[in-house]
């Protein structure tokens, strides 16, 4: 197991640099819903920074317009992706700023984009009241209520109303393949599926799960989803043919967080139980703990109320670093090579975390509604690095393992060196 070494003192590791914050404005309806911030989230093209800043408020930031602004000197060149160039008919205004009043506590946000080679599943595409073109960016917000509301992210309009969940709507994730399929994961127990090119006409409904859902991931290529919730369940999914293929078993506590590499070969997930836990989506096999409790806890207790439960876990877009929010007061950032945190810092009351997708900011989000942005690691990838990720995001375990190649290079290429 991976975790504190005995000669490790947390004081003695690298402090993670914080580079500026969000506050929560005072609100006249404070005492009608909280000031969480549950959920921050990165457009995928990195123009806009979204956070529920509680008192059912989102806030949707222009991230690629004000990165300089919220960043002090030292960090003004983290590279960045600029926005999209659009001509035409496409061609917009510079994005604005929007604040947007959900009716309810929002516990979930999600980022999609639409791509026209995508279509639909539904059988009868003849006709749709929505035509989301290859400009468009949708925000999708999961209610305490139940509902699921989408935003059109350049204006600030309301679209559609997602209405079959009986429960608050935990987690939200959009299929990385501009597919516009939307999964919802619930405290009702089931995760649903959701094409938005269809008018946002549910799918399917993934049954499971014998507790709340608390979160949910697509894998890079969508073709696999991590569902994750209460009674320790970690689920994968088939998402081609919605059928459950493999359930995960090692933690001893309700897993809340679900995150996968870049490259698709590694899922973190976090839990209750004071773990990250990163796994091997293909075999189901534990390669690295990423304990947050020195000496490491007995099941029993870390079954428990042991004040130290992982919140959430997050992988960078470099794939060689995890954050991690826990209950001691900590945001943590690990090297999967690493077997203790390489930066840390104190954060007090976090909840949830996203990275850029630059992988230059992580952003943190807090029970008293603020917004905290730290610098990730400066580390530069190996070649080594780039050609394993570069590899393993057309090759699944078992391909790189048939391989006629040294054994070393294989455990390599699929993690078992970390």
């Amino acid at each position: 197991m991976a975790s504190f070494p005995e000669f490790v003192n947390e004081n003695e590791i690298a402090q993670a640099r914080l580079i500026a914050n969000l506050w929560t404005p005072a609100a006249p309806f404070e005492q009608k819903s909280g000031r969480e911030t549950w959920t921050v989230a990165f457009a995928p093209d990195g123009s806009y920074f979204a956070w529920s800043q509680g008192h059912r408020v989102v806030k949707l930031v222009p991230w690629s317009l004000q990165q300089n602004k919220l960043c002090n000197d030292e960090h003004n060149n983290t590279g960045s992706k600029s926005p999209r160039k659009q001509t035409g008919d496409a061609q917009r205004t510079l994005p604005e700023e929007h604040t947007i009043d959900c009716g309810d506590i929002v516990w979930a946000l999600a980022f999609g984009s639409s791509v026209p080679e995508k279509q639909s599943r539904c059988v009868n595409i003849e006709w749709h009241r929505f035509k989301f073109g290859q400009d468009q960016l949708l925000l999708a917000t999961g209610l305490s209520n139940g509902r699921i509301k989408i935003w059109d992210v350049y204006t600030g309009k309301f679209l559609l109303n997602l209405m079959d969940h009986i429960e608050i709507v935990r987690d939200l994730t959009f299929a990385p393949d501009g597919s516009l399929i939307l999964v919802s994961a619930s405290r009702d127990k089931t995760v649903r599926v959701w094409d938005l090119k269809d008018d946002g006409n549910m799918v399917t409904v993934l049954r499971g799960h014998h507790h709340w859902v608390y979160c949910c991931a697509f894998s890079p290529d969508s073709s696999i989803l991590c569902s994750v919730g209460a009674g320790k369940a970690v689920f994968l999914w088939d998402m081609e043919k919605y059928t459950m293929v493999r359930k995960l078993e090692g933690h001893h506590h309700d897993v809340v967080s679900c995150d996968f590499s870049p490259d698709g070969a590694l899922l973190a997930t976090a839990s209750y139980d004071t773990r990250v836990v990163v796994w091997d989506p293909y075999t189901g096999t534990i390669l690295l703990e990423l304990g947050h409790l020195f000496p490491p806890p007995t099941p029993i207790f870390a079954g428990g109320a042991n004040d130290r439960w992982v919140r959430s876990v997050a992988f960078c877009h470099d794939g060689m670093h995890i954050a991690s929010i826990a209950d001691d007061k900590m945001v943590r950032f690990w090297g999967i090579d690493e077997d203790c945190p390489v930066e840390v810092a104190p954060l007090s009351n976090g909840v949830c975390c996203a990275f850029s997708p630059d992988g230059s900011v992580l952003a943190t989000g807090s029970q008293d509604g603020s917004v905290h942005f730290w610098a990730t690691p400066r580390q530069v990838s190996s070649l080594q690095h780039l050609c394993r990720m570069a590899l393993r995001r057309v090759m699944a375990t078992s391909c790189v393992e048939n391989l006629s190649i040294p054994p070393k290079i294989v455990n390599y290429l699929t993690y078992r060196m970390i």
